[in-house]
């Protein structure tokens, strides 16, 4: 019989599921929706959220099993990335499910904040930090000791709360409480609406707008902070900072604090042309560990995930595999891009 590995990552948008060839060589790829057993959803409401969340895990799975033209029996080893992985019923509960299901051999269930850190980093050490529309950190020690942010990071987080930063300071600075800021007039235009009034209005009126519009806030932010203006560049370090504690956090629960570990940086806030977020990061670890080195992930966060389920089959990652096998398999990457996904049932 053939064998196979699993990388799962379920997210609070979608799940994506990537099947290889022990030669590294992706051979299926499937979607669905939330994967995230505290928040997936189902269209009528007869699921629970773990209900909606496993059919959304199968859709992935079965999706990617049939394009491979394999079953569940030749999975060597399987990787399941998940958000709502965060306490230790979360991954018995997910363990069980997945062994229910026989979606490989040999299964690990992990925290969503780990994966990126071997598509970062081929040692699969070091520390993860991935920032979005929300924030995950995650960390592994040389010894194999694991650490991720979880529920800790809900004071800091990523667009959504450095959008409503922004706005915050626009609505005291139209008060006379802050200094003015270049964001009021983006803002306004970005609302389409004609005074700082009407976008508060707009946000607590009975006919709100909805929260999400407000991640899309972030890249204006960063657009003005790189610009120079002051108050906007002042959000940008301070949540910098507030996230490289978190790292630094991250390094001494593993034990590489004062090492020259990895720190790898993925999500979409990363993706602005702006580096003011990513140096405050940097410049507040660095002050625990001076020889950090930062990158940037490498791959998307699935196939970090995928090289994991490789490397618990037995296989060495190499370059040789990642150039010559790998990398021409990878899916386009609008197969991977963020979109809603209509929530399954």
């Amino acid at each position: 019989m053939h064998q196979y590995v699993l990388g799962v990552d379920g997210g609070n948008t979608k799940t994506v599921a990537l099947v290889a060839s022990l030669d590294g060589a992706i051979v299926g790829m499937g979607r669905g929706g939330c994967g995230d057993i505290y928040n997936a959803r189902s269209v009528t409401g007869e699921l629970t959220s773990k209900q909606a969340a496993l059919a959304n895990i199968e859709l992935a799975v079965y999706t990617a099993l049939a394009m491979a033209g394999i079953e569940p029996a030749n999975l060597v080893a399987s990787v399941f990335n998940m958000a709502g992985a965060d306490w230790p019923e979360d991954f018995v509960f997910l363990q069980a499910a997945m062994d229910e299901r026989g979606f490989g051999r040999k299964i690990l269930v992990q925290n969503d904040a780990m994966g990126v850190l071997h598509a970062g980093s081929t040692s699969n050490i070091g520390v993860s930090l991935v920032c979005g529309t929300a924030v995950a950190t995650g960390a592994r020690g040389p010894d194999g000791r694991i650490w991720h942010s979880s529920y800790w990071q809900d004071v800091v987080q990523g667009a959504e709360d450095m959008g409503q930063k922004a706005l915050n300071a626009v609505y005291l600075a139209e008060l006379g409480i802050a200094p003015a800021t270049s964001m009021a007039a983006r803002f306004i235009e970005f609302y389409q609406v004609s005074t700082v009034e009407d976008i508060l209005y707009s946000m607590t009126s009975h006919n709100k707008r909805p929260r999400t519009q407000i991640a899309q806030l972030t890249p204006i932010l960063l657009d003005e902070a790189q610009a120079g203006d002051a108050v906007a560049a002042r959000i940008v370090r301070e949540h910098g900072h507030a996230l490289g504690d978190y790292v630094q956090v991250a390094a001494r629960r593993v034990g590489l604090e004062h090492t020259p570990f990895t720190l790898v940086l993925a999500g979409g806030v990363f993706r602005h042309s702006s580096t003011l977020l990513s140096d405050a990061i940097i410049e507040r670890a660095r002050e625990k560990s001076p020889a950090m080195h930062p990158t940037r992930c490498r791959f998307e966060p699935s196939i970090g995930v995928l090289l994991t389920a490789l490397n618990n089959a037995g296989v060495t990652i190499d370059e040789a595999l990642l150039e010559q096998r790998l990398v021409p398999t990878i899916p386009e990457q609008t197969f991977f891009n963020t979109i809603i996904e209509r929530a399954v049932l």
